[in-house]
C-alpha cells in the first residue's frame, strides 16, 4: 500500500540543465572578438585616410627652398590656373579676400599667410591677391613651392 513519490531531496538529486554540476560565473574575457573588429577598423582607416587628405588641386612651381618648420597651421590662399581663389578649401572673390582673412586671423596682423599659386597661374592675378593681403594689413606673406626633384 505504501506509494512513494521521489520529490527533490532524496533519491535522485537534480544536477542542473545539461547533467553537469552547476558551474560558477566566468571571469575570463574572451578577447578574440574584440581583436577581430580592431583589425577590421584599423584596416578601414588605412584605406579611408588618404582619401581625407582634401585640398585645391594645384601644380606648384620647384624650388631648392628648404621646407619651414611650423608650430600651427597657417591659413593659405591657393590662386588656380584659371583665377579662382581659395581660402583653405573655400572658393572666395577676390573682393571677399581681406574680410574673410580679417574675420579667419586668429592671432590678427602677425597670422600666416600662405599663398599657393599654380605655376602656370597668371602672374597678376597672383600679384592682385599678395597685395590685397598686404594692403588688408598682413605682413607675414609666404609663397608655397613644391621641392624641386633631380639636380
Amino acid at each position: 500500500m505504501g506509494m512513494s513519490a521521489a520529490t527533490g531531496g532524496s533519491g535522485g538529486g537534480r544536477r542542473g540543465r545539461r547533467g553537469g554540476r552547476r558551474r560558477g560565473v566566468m571571469s575570463e574575457i574572451n578577447v578574440t572578438p574584440f581583436v577581430d573588429v580592431m583589425l577590421v577598423l584599423l584596416i578601414i582607416f588605412m584605406v579611408a585616410a588618404p582619401m581625407l587628405t582634401v585640398g585645391v588641386p594645384i601644380d606648384l612651381p620647384e624650388t631648392r627652398a628648404q621646407p619651414m618648420s611650423a608650430q600651427t597651421q597657417p591659413i593659405t590662399i591657393s590662386v588656380q590656373p584659371d583665377g579662382r581663389v581659395f581660402i583653405q578649401e573655400t572658393e572666395i572673390t577676390p573682393q571677399e579676400v581681406v574680410p574673410k582673412l580679417q574675420a579667419i586671423a586668429q592671432t590678427g596682423y602677425e597670422e600666416r599667410i600662405f599663398v599657393k599659386a599654380d605655376k602656370t597661374a597668371d602672374y597678376g592675378a597672383v600679384m592682385k591677391i599678395m597685395a590685397l593681403i598686404s594692403s588688408a594689413g598682413f605682413k607675414n606673406i609666404g609663397l608655397v613651392t613644391a621641392q624641386e626633384t633631380g639636380a
